[in-house]
């Protein structure tokens, strides 16, 4: 397994008391030093990604906006929830360089498992817009790279994050070798494209205060059946960690066995269809504690 993180994605910096703070990848990359899985897995620096692989995915527009928006000191809002900084875009860059250094990873080299501790998080970019603390969907951007490999027909996108992927759906949503697995607490934000309806598309809504059980029962309903249809040559995870009962912003009740599990389910759909291929990358988590424990549990899954 494979990690790929920079310390500059500790630059991007938000108003006081905002969630998706710096502490998240601080703190993260401190617990993995401890438990010794930094040392197994020596993390490697990515390269920022470039506008060509930008817009791939996102409309000339969104990126001019974000270059534009960029501020020269202070902390400016993009929205009530999505700030940006003086090297915010540079981190944001940084955060999809990693995806799509991972992809290039797993399909070029032996190594079949990438994971990327990066921030900002992706899955709520849209093809034209910044949103949910989201500047650039990394995720999404890994996706549409791995189909420009001749041998890479079909990728799948699997988000457990707690809120729903809308970014990913909407970049996705008319790329049907792209399916799109998203589960997440509903009614809840984003309140967006939660009842699209296309055959690459599968939403998977819990209410508030499901379980374990519950998340597994449903992961297995409607996710086994779509990758098995699908049959996805890679295996992309917008592994998100705020479905723990312990995290702030939200209302379900999985603990680390329950990403341990849901991480053992996407390893065996990658070594049934995807000679093990899976690129990794962190979206949300926003209790410092249970996102350090969770993702350790994850790797360990992964690994």
């Amino acid at each position: 397994m494979r990690i790929y993180t920079h310390g500059d994605c500790l630059q991007h910096r938000v108003i006081e008391g905002h969630a998706e703070r710096p502490e998240r990848l601080g703190h993260l990359m401190a617990y993995l030093d401890a438990v010794g899985l930094t040392q197994d897995y020596k993390p490697e620096a990515p390269k920022p990604i470039e506008d060509a692989q930008i817009l791939a995915v996102h409309s000339p527009q969104h990126l001019d906006f974000l270059k534009a928006s960029q501020p020269a000191h202070e902390i400016v809002p993009l929205d009530p929830d999505t700030w940006m900084s003086k090297d915010s875009l540079h981190a944001a860059r940084l955060a999809a360089g990693a995806v799509h250094a991972g992809v290039e990873t797993v399909i070029n080299s032996p190594e079949n498992r990438v994971f990327c501790a990066v921030r900002p998080p992706g899955h709520h970019a849209e093809i034209g817009g910044a949103m949910g603390f989201c500047l650039f969907n990394s995720v999404a951007i890994g996706a549409v790279a791995a189909l420009s490999h001749a041998e890479i027909e079909r990728v799948a996108i699997l988000d457990f994050d707690v809120h729903h992927g809308n970014g990913s759906v909407d970049i996705c949503r008319d790329r049907p070798e792209i399916l799109v697995c998203s589960s997440f607490q509903h009614p809840h934000y984003p309140n967006r494209l939660h009842d699209l309806v296309r055959d690459n598309i599968v939403c998977t809504p819990l209410t508030a205060g499901s379980d374990g059980d519950c998340f597994r029962a449903a992961i297995e309903r409607d996710w086994l059946p779509a990758i098995q249809r699908h049959r996805p040559q890679l295996i992309l995870v917008s592994a998100g960690f705020d479905a723990h009962r312990l995290d702030p912003l939200a209302g379900l009740n999985l603990v680390e066995a329950d990403f341990r599990w849901v991480t053992e389910f996407i390893v065996a759909a990658a070594n049934d269809h995807a000679e093990g291929r899976i690129v990794s990358t962190l979206e949300g988590g926003y209790h410092l504690d249970a996102l350090a424990t969770s993702v350790s549990a994850h790797l360990q899954a992964l690994a």
